[in-house]
């Protein structure tokens, strides 16, 4: 039985972090006594507080610098909006299917919330998504071959695109930087893997509305390209109506 009270643990917690700049979340669970499901509660109340940066697998105290800095900072913004809409893609995923997850932010929380499926396989170059499941007993990762990228915790280079081109899964989930209403979806990272697009029969786009009717380097994909999009009620009206009128949209309740 733990020794602490809830607001006792999550001090600890700061306090461990402040210690050893960063902490599993298995590590955490075990000084704590409980539950590794209660220490990820435990760190989302301490993230949503700002007192903790979530990183893959666990958390830490400090900012992190350069590039990797830049990518666990991005993973804070719109934490909300993109639980939900993780949650909601996740529950796209039915035990025994096979899903493509792209890397970026948004896609790690799908991966958060598919912890709970059952032989599901997932095919990613995300170093991140690869860490955040890998205790997960029945989920099966494929990691692809290719170079490692700092900045955004991934894979990136021609080993990715070979590896994609020989998959074939249930469903495609993949994030954007921008989805301009004129050009598409759009990003900003010259190494996107556009083979990703024909990696999977359903193709789901989840975006938070922040980046809706914004636009950024590189076109991805036509809207009409996208078999689903999923956002947040942050959209406009304008903006979903015109989006719908190219191909589905679905708007997630924020938990």
């Amino acid at each position: 039985m733990s020794e602490f009270t809830e607001t006792s643990r999550l001090n600890f917690i700061v306090e461990m972090l402040k210690i050893n700049t960063s902490a599993s979340i298995a590590e955490i669970a075990e000084a704590c006594h409980v539950s590794q499901m209660t220490i990820r509660r435990d760190l989302q109340k301490l993230t949503e507080t700002g007192q903790v940066i979530r990183i893959p697998g666990g958390a830490r105290i400090e900012h992190w610098r350069g590039a990797e800095r830049s990518f666990f900072e991005r993973l804070q913004k719109m934490g909300h909006a993109k639980r939900s809409i993780g949650a909601t893609a996740a529950s796209l995923i039915k035990d025994g299917e096979s899903v493509v997850l792209d890397s970026g932010t948004t896609t790690l929380y799908v991966a958060r919330e598919l912890r709970i499926r059952k032989n599901v396989v997932v095919f990613t170059f995300s170093l991140a998504v690869l860490e955040e499941l890998t205790s997960a007993e029945h989920i099966r990762v494929e990691l692809t071959g290719g170079v490692y990228r700092s900045s955004s915790h991934d894979l990136i280079g021609p080993a990715v695109a070979k590896s994609l081109t020989s998959i074939y899964a249930d469903t495609v989930i993949f994030g954007a930087a921008a989805i301009s209403l004129s050009r598409g979806v759009m990003v900003h990272d010259p190494d996107a893997q556009y083979e990703l697009l024909r990696a999977g029969r359903r193709k789901v786009l989840v975006v938070d509305s922040s980046k809706i009717g914004t636009e950024a380097t590189y076109r991805l994909c036509g809207i009409e390209d996208c078999d689903l999009i999923l956002t947040d009620k942050g959209i406009s009206n304008d903006a979903l109506t015109r989006l719908r009128r190219m191909t589905e949209v679905q708007v997630t309740n924020l938990r």
